[in-house]
């Protein structure tokens, strides 16, 4: 632990103990900032009150493996920035969902093509649980949140050259375990969308 704060530490440690006297201390201690910093990213008061919400319950469920490598406040002000940043991106991708569902709605597809989708959409979770945990939470920020590679690096304290090294690993792996699955094209030239 690097922080500066003894009572930080002190805190740290009744937390990780379930102390929830701590804990309650921690929250009336920073509620009020996470809220701010929430709503200048979500721009809603309502829900930056429950991004800061989901943040202080996350470090309850998560409090005995708790590791603040810095001050609480530093801690939960990131934790709250990243869980902000997500709900915005969700919101933004359910929106483009919702906008492209309205200009092009779906027709129904065959038996055939929704067995082969099931297969395929199999294939693709097994092989990205197969992936080396580094790898595969590096890919997860990157595709399924929508997060740019610097934002990756601060997410996971790690540099952006290693987010490269490590999505370039999993995209590698990707192709590999899933080569039956790629157009002939893709598999000769090496395929996959490279960032």
């Amino acid at each position: 632990m690097d922080t500066n704060d003894p009572s930080d530490r002190v805190l740290q440690e009744r937390i990780r103990a379930g102390d929830e006297s701590a804990f309650d201390t921690v929250f009336r201690s920073h509620y009020a900032h996470l809220v701010r910093m929430a709503e200048s990213v979500v721009r809603e008061r309502a829900v930056a009150e429950e991004v800061a919400q989901e943040v202080m319950l996350e470090l309850w469920r998560r409090r005995e493996t708790l590791q603040v490598e810095q001050s609480f406040r530093a801690y939960l002000l990131r934790s709250t920035r990243n869980r902000a940043l997500n709900h915005v991106r969700h919101q933004r991708v359910a929106a483009r969902e919702a906008a492209s569902a309205a200009i092009d709605p779906p027709t129904a597809p065959s038996a055939e093509d929704q067995m082969l989708g099931t297969e395929l959409e199999r294939a693709v979770r097994a092989a990205i649980d197969g992936l080396p945990e580094r790898c595969r939470a590096v890919f997860q920020l990157s595709r399924d949140q929508g997060l740019k590679y610097a934002e990756i690096a601060v997410a996971l304290d790690i540099s952006v050259k290693t987010v490269e090294k490590r999505m370039g690993q999993a995209l590698a792996e990707l192709r590999e375990r899933l080569d039956q699955w790629l157009p002939q094209r893709a598999r000769t030239r090496g395929g996959g969308r490279e960032e």
